[in-house]
């Protein structure tokens, strides 16, 4: 049978219990901090391969779109074309899965894919290619523009390869070729990371990892 501490124990304990509580209210607040401490350690990890290059395109509606309309966003940027038979579905579907990622894990995360055919990609292309894909294009833009344009974007900003094959006509999209790594950028505009996402899910899941990463550290 227990019995009730002594009153010289009952005041040890209350005491006690007097000084742990603010202790446990203030490692209670500085949770977060201390979360936030350590996802700015891990982003100021990941390298910094440049700035995301000024751009003024045009988007599946056919409205303006450029750089700017993605500052203060993370930007996950891909490259493809709307009659590419072999690997740009399985980016659209790779793509797919990081707009749901971000979803179920709360990350502000903008998507946006330029077209490396743009000559074809109309704005009602990327449109149709969009509805057929079930793409969510409130955070998703399909972007499309002048060549010269988007191979100054695509080349010198994000520094991931495009062209066609010489001596081949715009008809002959057999020969247009370009980079398959996902591109994260962070929300002041810094490329961060080049993901090859075509092969197993570890380089999906290593893109969401950081794309967290970088979220945490600037909440």
């Amino acid at each position: 049978m227990r019995h009730p501490p002594a009153p010289s124990s009952r005041c040890a304990w209350l005491r006690a219990t007097l000084v742990a509580l603010p202790c446990m209210a203030l490692l209670t607040g500085a949770a977060p901090w201390i979360q936030r401490t350590r996802a700015q350690a891990a982003a100021a990890n990941l390298p910094v391969h440049g700035s995301l290059p000024r751009f003024e395109l045009t988007d599946q509606t056919g409205r303006p779109f450029s750089d700017a309309d993605l500052k203060g966003h993370l930007v996950v940027a891909d490259f493809f074309f709307t009659r590419c038979p072999t690997v740009c579905p399985l980016l659209t579907e790779r793509m797919l899965r990081v707009q749901r990622q971000a979803q179920t894990r709360g990350l502000d995360l903008r998507l946006v894919s330029f077209s490396v055919d743009p000559r074809h990609d109309t704005p009602e292309r990327l449109t149709a290619y969009a509805r057929a894909h079930h793409i969510d294009t409130a955070t998703w833009s399909l972007l499309t523009g002048p060549l010269e344009q988007v191979e100054t974007t695509v080349l010198e900003g994000f520094r991931v390869m495009m062209g066609r094959d010489a001596d081949t006509g715009d008809d002959d999209f057999f020969s247009v070729f370009h980079g398959e790594h996902f591109v994260l950028v962070d929300a002041r505009g810094q490329l961060r990371g080049y993901y090859k996402v075509t092969g197993d899910e570890a380089g999906l899941e290593a893109l969401l990892h950081d794309a967290e990463v970088l979220s945490d550290a600037r909440d």
